[in-house]
């Protein structure tokens, strides 16, 4: 069976879960879920980062040892991934045992190799953004330019890696496989940092105790990025389950926000060329999400709260909007009033009244029995067939290449076209005429919400049971595959169906006091 191997970053446990961790978790998921879909053995990997001198400062200000600090925050994502129905195979946390071993021995593979030596580093670091950074890097002269916050000056043996060793491979790699870094725009980024240069990178500090130990000189625990980037590896079985390991790596797909790129696609493939490993074959970076504009901050009061948002207006309709809304690898900006414009005016009015007329019409002509297709057939019949199967294999382009939001598109313009389509065999009128082609109509217009069904799942993962359940198809919609969906025709003919509730409800909110509400008109 071919597989797929998809991964978060690992989430840095300072503090609560914000949007931005929703947003790419959701995304591996839609990405995880409709690749179980086409059959393929899925791996999802998501989790936590959990060294390094942030978490030893901000442990000790609460008077905690590190280990109980992050013990007391990992819930906090567990339970927001549950909330979102996050649909996971592993949860890693750098503090597991395993993967203490595998970044020890990567980092020994490395420094057999001649990769990694022993010198001083003195320059700038972010303790926040756990990066080092040149003088010329620095904004306005001491500011980090990633956070904006003050950097400190370190100076402290340190053990290197040669990175400088690696800057034509790299530039190799990126020529070689153009579809390394995407979208294309951040490719080029990349591509232009590499040529710039290349400096070898201090992956050791003496100056704190909460990290990994450096296997060949204790004194040291290993930089936060040379051990977080190994827990791709660590949880597919890196170095003692080779089996595993040739199984599923190298990674299909390591998702990233934008500031972590230069991390995914530099670092990492230099790591794993000197430790004789693939690299991955694709790194999607997304944008962040803005509220009116403003970068969120705790201290504007501006900070998108995820359990919050789902609590007022549902989980799916949120997954919904952040891939519908801005385009995936974009930067957007997050409002309640572009969330309600979506839900009251895409998924009440277009999806929901779709599926409620539909049902309507098939209880009132045919008591709510699924005819088999008679009648001629006209050319809007064959339009829709096309149509449904044209949209499918769009989605196999592109929702595994993280081209979520163009796929969601493509399904939006489907969904449209059965609208459109319904318009135009106008049912009530075959009804009236007493055609045999209202069989036909009705038919199709079910089949096409068999594969809205299939289509939708991995975006709207709990509205798809509801929309199987509603059609009383023979598998839940987990369990639907691409082979159920190769021809035209998989709706059974002859079952009642249920004339069905209200799949979305129109809401009302009110910005000032941010009070949601089920709006009176029962459409949808």
């Amino acid at each position: 069976m071919e597989k797929f191997y998809v991964t978060t970053p690992i989430y840095y446990v300072n503090d609560k879960p914000h949007l931005g961790h929703a947003y790419t978790t959701v995304a591996a998921d839609i990405i995880a879920r409709f690749n179980r879909f086409l059959g393929r053995d899925v791996f999802f990997l998501t989790g936590t980062d959990e060294h390094g001198q942030k978490i030893q400062q901000a442990a000790e200000k609460r008077g905690m040892t590190p280990k109980e600090f992050v013990d007391s925050l990992v819930p906090a994502f567990k339970n927001l991934w549950e909330k979102l129905n996050i649909s996971y195979d592993h949860f890693i946390r750098t503090t597991d045992p395993e993967h203490v071993k595998a970044v020890q021995y990567i980092f020994k593979k490395c420094y057999e190799n001649g990769d990694i030596y022993l010198g001083e580093y003195e320059g700038w670091y972010c303790i926040p953004c756990e990066t080092y950074y040149t003088e010329k890097d620095l904004f306005e002269g001491k500011l980090c330019p990633m956070c904006k916050r003050e950097v400190t000056r370190v100076k402290e043996e340190s053990y290197f890696f040669r990175l400088s060793k690696y800057q034509d491979k790299l530039l190799e790699l990126y020529e070689k496989n153009p579809d390394f870094i995407a979208p294309e725009f951040r490719r080029n980024e990349v591509i232009n940092f590499v040529k710039q240069g290349l400096k070898d990178l201090s992956i050791s500090r003496t100056s704190f105790t909460w990290g990994i130990p450096v296997p060949v000189n204790e004194k040291h625990v290993i930089y936060v990025w040379f051990d977080a980037l190994t827990n791709y590896l660590t949880a597919v079985g890196y170095p003692e389950d080779t089996e595993r390991l040739n199984h599923y790596w190298p990674a299909d797909l390591h998702l990233v926000g934008k500031d972590i790129l230069r991390f995914h696609t530099v670092y990492w493939p230099a790591f794993l060329m000197s430790a004789g490993l693939p690299v991955p074959k694709r790194v999607f970076a997304h944008g962040w999400w803005t509220v009116n504009g403003e970068k969120m901050s705790k201290s504007k009061g501006n900070v998108v709260d995820p359990f919050e948002v789902v609590e007022k207006f549902g989980v799916d309709q949120v997954r919904f909007f952040l891939f519908r809304e801005v385009t995936f690898g974009l930067d957007g900006d997050f409002s309640y009033e572009k969330l309600v414009a979506r839900i009251n005016g895409e998924l009440a009015n277009d999806l929901g009244n779709l599926f409620n007329r539909t049902l309507s019409m098939l209880k009132k002509y045919r008591k709510s029995i699924v005819p088999e297709p008679k009648g001629l057939e006209d050319e809007f019949d064959v339009k829709l067939q096309n149509k449904a199967l044209a949209t499918l294999g769009r989605l196999k382009e592109l929702i595994p290449k993280a081209e979520l939001t163009r796929a969601l598109e493509e399904i939006w313009q489907f969904v449209s076209f059965v609208n459109y389509y319904i318009d135009r065999r106008a049912p009530w009128q075959l009804n009236k005429e007493g055609k045999e082609e209202l069989d036909r109509v009705l038919y199709n217009m079910l089949e096409s919400l068999r594969f809205i069904t299939a289509f939708l799942y991995p975006y709207m993962p709990s509205s798809a049971e509801k929309m199987a359940e509603l059609l009383r198809l023979e598998k839940k919609a987990e369990e639907l595959r691409v082979s159920d969906f190769e021809t035209w025709g998989g709706t059974e003919v002859g079952k009642e169906l249920e004339k069905g509730g209200i799949l979305f409800p129109r809401i009302e909110y009110d910005p000032e006091t941010k009070e949601v509400k089920i709006a009176k008109t029962k459409r949808g």
